[in-house]
């Protein structure tokens, strides 16, 4: 006899984690997230250690650690931006109208 398993309630995503979770400054929160994301990627991808990723960003090796497991505390957008810059990736930033029906600005990142 198959067992009866009780639903649990869904809820779609928004797209941002830290929107939905209704934390402050959502769209910041998950840009540095998607570049905390491309940094350890490229790190990953060179097969560096972290001390190896340390030397060549310019910072210490605890700080390529946080990066590492996204503890983002104290790292601003451009900081994560000058790290992705010194691993010799282009980082663009780009400014234009917002979509139709929208009043407010959103800050995205793509990578890739």
């Amino acid at each position: 006899m198959a067992k009866k398993r009780s639903k649990i309630p869904l809820e779609e995503s928004s797209g941002n984690v830290f929107a939905d979770l209704g934390l402050s400054d959502p769209e910041e929160r998950l840009a540095k997230a998607d570049l905390a994301i491309a940094i350890s990627r490229e790190v990953e991808s060179r097969g560096l250690t972290q001390s190896e990723a340390a030397d060549l960003l310019g910072v210490a090796q605890p700080d390529v650690s946080n990066l590492m497991r996204g503890r983002l505390s104290g790292y601003s957008i451009e900081r994560l931006t000058r790290l992705l810059n010194a691993l010799g990736q282009d980082v663009e930033i780009r400014v234009r109208p917002t979509r139709k029906g929208e009043e407010r600005g959103h800050l995205r990142v793509a990578v890739g």
